[in-house]
């Protein structure tokens, strides 16, 4: 009796360990193993991605994949994918491989609640329907906003560089440049760039 107490204490220890293990991934060598994983539509999802020459794009399904092109294949798969899901978002974090010559492309389901943080290049999102946070330290940042009357408030800036906005009727160029709209839409979009150019489009 003592001893199946005992087994089934050890048990209960190591449960929760092993429920948060599923619900982190991480994955390398991408070219060979390209990363998927399941994602609810209409989740939230934050990524940190490293610099580089990154798109995103929302897809008809319910997933999450990254996938990456290089010059230098075998250095391509140094690059990292770590993935951690929790109740009712995820974290997505990009992080290694080569300095230079390096394409990433992340695809989200269309309806999604995105927050991107990026250091420095050309970073383009776009076809997501959802609230948009997202910055970039340098760089060139496309935003894709779809219907502008989808938003209730929208915030955009650029600390140096060049700021267009067509579909909401704003440019700007030169130092510390931004513009808020409100709206009747339900989706926020708040989009930064440090230096560089913000295109809203």
């Amino acid at each position: 009796m003592h001893k199946v107490i005992r087994l089934l204490a050890v048990a209960a220890l190591f449960a929760p360990l092993a429920s948060g293990q599923s619900k982190k991934m991480e994955v390398t060598d991408l070219p060979g193993h390209p990363f998927s994983v399941d994602f609810a539509s209409g989740s939230q999802l934050n990524i940190h991605v490293r610099s580089g020459d990154v798109r995103i794009v929302g897809r008809d399904d319910n997933k999450v994949s990254v996938k990456v092109d290089a010059k230098d294949p075998e250095r391509a798969k140094e690059v990292k994918v770590r993935f951690e899901r929790f109740e009712n978002s995820a974290e997505l974090d990009v992080s290694g491989g080569p300095k230079n010559d390096l394409h990433i492309t992340i695809e989200i389901p269309k309806s999604t609640g995105l927050f991107v943080r990026m250091p420095a290049g050309q970073l383009e999102v776009s076809d997501i329907r959802g609230d948009k946070d997202v910055q970039l330290h340098a760089g060139e940042l496309i935003v894709g906003v779809g219907n502008p009357g989808d938003y209730s408030h929208v915030e955009a800036s650029v600390s140096t560089g060049g700021l267009e906005a067509e579909p909401f009727g704003e440019s700007h160029g030169g130092l510390f440049r931004s513009f808020h709209k409100e709206g009747n839409g339900k989706y926020k979009l708040h989009a930064h760039v440090g230096a560089g150019d913000l295109t809203l489009r």
